[in-house]
C-alpha cells in the first residue's frame, strides 16, 4: 500500500473526488489531503444545469460536496493523485486524469450534450497510463450521463494507484488528446430546452410500447457460422415465437444425448423478473414451447449451460442477488439444484466460463458504483470448477463500452479462442463484437480489439447482443418494439 497525497479543490470538491479519497482509504492506502485550484472552465454553466436537474435526482457524482480539510499527517508521500490539474512537478509519481482530452469536468458535459461519448485518460507524470471508455446508458439527463462517466473515473484512478503500488503500471505511447473545450451557455440552454420534448416522447413511448422486448433467432447450419465469418448473413434466421406478454433473450444452444436444446431467459412483462426456460427441438429441427425450469426470488438471465465431469451444469446471471451460483442438472433438463455459490457480494453480469491452461477462468462485467454494469471487464480463476475463485490482479482488465461485457460462450477455432463481447456504443444491446484472446495467465489478460459483427437482411431485429452455437444449432437475439396491448395470450 502507499502513502498517497490526493489533491482536491479547496472549497468546492465534487462528490466523485470525495469518493476517490474514500475508495483509496478503504483499499488500505494512507491518504493525505492537499488543496489545489485547477482548471475548472465552464464550472458555473455545468453547475446551473445540475441545479436544475437536481429537482429530479437526489444525488450526483458531479455535485459539489462539503469541503475536506487539508491533512498532511500521512508522512512522506509515495504518490500524488491530482484531481485538480494543479500538482506541477513533484519528487514522486503524479497521477492525473483528463476528461475527453481536457482537465475540466465541463468537457465531459459538453461531449454528452453534443451527443458524443467521452473518453477518460489517466496520466502518470504526464504520460498516458490508461484509458476508459465508459458506457453511457442515460442520454437525456446530463446528471445521469455524468454519473456513468465519473463512476469509471473513480474506477480508473483506483486501478492506477493499485498498479503503481504493485509496480505493474504500463506507460503507453503518447498520442494527441485534443479537447473540445468546456460546456458553453448556448449548449447548456439547448440541452435544457430539449429536455421537455424528449421526456414527453419517452413517456408516451412507454405508454405505447414495452421498454424492452427481445427476440431470439435460431438456425441450423453446416460449416462456418457467425463466429467464423463475422456476419449474420447466410441461412435465414427463424424467430422463436412469443405471445407478446413475455420475451425470450440470452439464448444458449446445448446438445445432449443426441438432442438439441435452447436455453433462454424468459421475461414476463407483468412480473418484471427473468426466469430460465428451455425449448427442446424435435428431429425435424422445430422447437417445442419453452418451459420454465429455474426460478428464484431474484432475476435470472444468461443461462450458460455446459458439460463437465459427466454432469450438466448451468451458470446463470444473478447480479440482482450480488452473487454467482453454479447449478447442476438433476435430472437434465427440467430440474436444477444449487451446487455452489462461486462468488458473493459482487454484482457480476454475464460471467462466461473458459477452461484454459489447466485452470478455469471467468470473464464478466462487474458493476462498480453508480456507473454502467456493462463497461468493466473482470476476470477470475480457479483450479477447480467449484472454486475457490480468485480475482485477477489486473482487474478491471479494461473499461470499455464496446469490449467489456461478454455476449456468449467462448469460441474455439483451431488454435484461436474468441469471446463475443457486447458493444454498447449506440445503446445496450446495440451490437456485438468478436474479440480474440491473445494472452491469459495469472499476470496478464489481453484481448484483441473486437471485430464488429455485421448485420444481414435476414435478421430483422435491432442489433444483436448474444451469440452461441452447439453443433449445427446457432442462436442470437435482438430487440424489437412491441405494443403493450393486442398481444396474443396463451
Amino acid at each position: 500500500m502507499t502513502n498517497t497525497v490526493v489533491i482536491i479543490p479547496t472549497k468546492r470538491p465534487r462528490s466523485w473526488q470525495v469518493q476517490v479519497v474514500g475508495r483509496l482509504r478503504a483499499a488500505g492506502h494512507t491518504i493525505a489531503i492537499e488543496h489545489g485550484e485547477g482548471q475548472d472552465a465552464g464550472a458555473s454553466v455545468l453547475d446551473a444545469v445540475l441545479t436544475l436537474e437536481a429537482l429530479r435526482f437526489e444525488r450526483s457524482l458531479a455535485a459539489t460536496a462539503a469541503p475536506i480539510a487539508a491533512d498532511s499527517s500521512a508522512g512522506s508521500p509515495d504518490l500524488v493523485v491530482d484531481l485538480t490539474g494543479s500538482a506541477g512537478e513533484r519528487d514522486v509519481p503524479v497521477i492525473s486524469i483528463l476528461f475527453d482530452g481536457g482537465p475540466s469536468l465541463s468537457s465531459v458535459a459538453r461531449a454528452l450534450v453534443s451527443g458524443r461519448l467521452p473518453e477518460l485518460n489517466v496520466l502518470l507524470d504526464g504520460k498516458p497510463a490508461g484509458t476508459a471508455r465508459p458506457m453511457v446508458g442515460e442520454r437525456i439527463w446530463l446528471t445521469r450521463g455524468l454519473d456513468d462517466v465519473l463512476a469509471r473515473a473513480i474506477t480508473l484512478v483506483e486501478r492506477t494507484v493499485r498498479r503503481v503500488a504493485a509496480g505493474q503500471v504500463e506507460v503507453l505511447p503518447s498520442f494527441p488528446m485534443p479537447s473540445a473545450g468546456p460546456l458553453t451557455t448556448a449548449l447548456a440552454l439547448r440541452h435544457v430546452v430539449a429536455l421537455g420534448p424528449l421526456l414527453l416522447l419517452r413517456a408516451l413511448d412507454k405508454v405505447v410500447h414495452h421498454e424492452f422486448h427481445w427476440q431470439v433467432g435460431y438456425r441450423f447450419i453446416d460449416g462456418p457460422g457467425v463466429a467464423e465469418t463475422g456476419s449474420l448473413a447466410g441461412k435465414p434466421w427463424i424467430l422463436l415465437e412469443d405471445d407478446g406478454t413475455r420475451f425470450f433473450a440470452d439464448p444458449f444452444a446445448f446438445a445432449w444425448e443426441g438432442r438439441d436444446y435452447l436455453f433462454v431467459e424468459e421475461y414476463p412483462h407483468a412480473s418484471g423478473k427473468g426466469v430460465i426456460s428451455v425449448a427442446q427441438f424435435d428431429t425435424d429441427g422445430r422447437p417445442g414451447q419453452p418451459r420454465v425450469i429455474l426460478e428464484e426470488a431474484y432475476h435470472l438471465s444468461y443461462p450458460q449451460v455446459f458439460a463437465h465431469d459427466g454432469a450438466v451444469w448451468m451458470l446463470p446471471e444473478s447480479s440482482d442477488a450480488d452473487r454467482l451460483v453454479l447449478y447442476r442438472a438433476d435430472p437434465f433438463p427440467d430440474r436444477w439444484t444449487t451446487d455452489t455459490v462461486l462468488l458473493e457480494d459482487v454484482q457480476i453480469s454475464d460471467a462466461t466460463l473458459l477452461n484454459h491452461g489447466g485452470r478455469f477462468w471467468l470473464f464478466a462485467s462487474v458493476s462498480d458504483g453508480l456507473g454502467s454494469a456493462s463497461d468493466s471487464l473482470h476476470v477470475y480463476s480457479a483450479a477447480r470448477l467449484r472454486g475457490p475463485w480468485q480475482p485477477h490482479a489486473q482487474n478491471p482488465i479494461q473499461i470499455d463500452r464496446a469490449a467489456a461485457r461478454p455476449g456468449g460462450a467462448f469460441v474455439r477455432n483451431g488454435g484461436e479462442i474468441t469471446l463475443p463481447v457486447q458493444d454498447g456504443t449506440q445503446t445496450y444491446g446495440g451490437g456485438l463484437g468478436l474479440a480474440r484472446l491473445l494472452e491469459l495467465d495469472d499476470c496478464s489478460v489481453r484481448l484483441a480489439p473486437p471485430v464488429p459483427v455485421g448485420g444481414a437482411p435476414g435478421w430483422p431485429r435491432a442489433g444483436i447482443h448474444t451469440l452461441n452455437r452447439a453443433g449445427r444449432l446457432e442462436v442470437i437475439d435482438g430487440t424489437t418494439r412491441r405494443p403493450r396491448w393486442g398481444a396474443r395470450r396463451q
